[in-house]
């Protein structure tokens, strides 16, 4: 079995495989401090809940947008769990080809969704992932990952709705009966939804259009991604694990 760790801006997703089949997953939150001591034993415990014991897992590997748990994380997991995690990064095998202008800037967790969507569906093919941040990436039938769109996502829009109006209260994001809203919150939730349908579907296909590559798939993932990608002709699949399933391809590129 293998630990697989994904540390986003907002939570930390956790996937346990064997073999190529996801068994479960979960997630802590990652905002809050916490010391190795604390990160090793929650992350066992959430492991034996599903009846995983440390013995059983053979490797780990870490992708992580937030750098300061790091230090924490990885000598939580080699502690509690007693496995050296790979870490995404420089210099690591991916099997796709950064063409962009600075590769290093890349964030981890693009290029393993970029791994795992060339790999699992081929390319050319567009990765949207809905995020704390809405990206969109491109990698080429060759595996070159050559363009890469940076938005808000649809949490930080809301946020920034209710914390900097005065009367704007906090809501849940869901797609409204009708975008012909009668009262504040279905309003806010008109915006927020369909204003991000819209701009998928419009950075889809300026991508498309400049890009001049035919039959490009179009692949999303992200925790707010099934709400979009039901609503859009624009993407042809979600794939909730999309992220877990690319670190898994990572780490069996890179075992020893």
């Amino acid at each position: 079995m293998i630990l697989v760790v994904d540390v986003g801006n907002t939570n930390t997703n956790f996937g346990v495989f064997e073999g190529e089949k996801l068994l479960f997953k979960f997630k802590i939150m990652t905002k809050m401090e916490r010391t190795s001591d604390e990160i090793g034993m929650s992350i066992r415990e959430l492991l034996q809940v599903n009846d995983v014991y440390p013995n059983q897992v053979d490797g780990a590997i870490i992708s992580s947008v937030v750098p300061n748990i790091m230090h924490a994380l990885i000598n939580g997991i080699k502690r509690y769990i007693e496995v050296d995690p790979v870490i995404v990064g420089p210099g690591i095998k991916t099997g796709i080809k950064i063409l962009t202008d600075n590769p290093r800037e890349m964030g981890a967790d693009r290029i393993v969704d970029a791994v795992a969507a060339y790999e699992l569906y081929g390319g050319p093919v567009i990765v949207v992932d809905f995020g704390t941040a809405t990206t969109y990436d491109l990698i080429t039938g060759d595996g070159g990952f050559v363009a890469a769109v940076t938005a808000p996502g649809i949490k930080i829009s809301a946020k920034a709705l209710w914390e900097d109006t005065a009367k704007l209260p906090e809501i849940e994001i869901m797609k409204p009966k009708s975008i012909l809203a009668k009262e504040t919150i279905s309003s806010m939730q008109a915006g927020l939804v369909f204003g991000q349908i819209g701009q998928t579907e419009y950075i889809i296909n300026k991508i498309k259009e400049e890009s001049k590559l035919d039959n490009i798939k179009v692949i999303a993932t992200g925790g707010l991604g099934a709400i979009v990608s039901d609503e859009t002709k624009s993407i042809d699949i979600y794939n909730k694990n999309l992220t877990l399933e690319g670190l898994r391809l990572v780490y069996n590129k890179n075992k020893k």
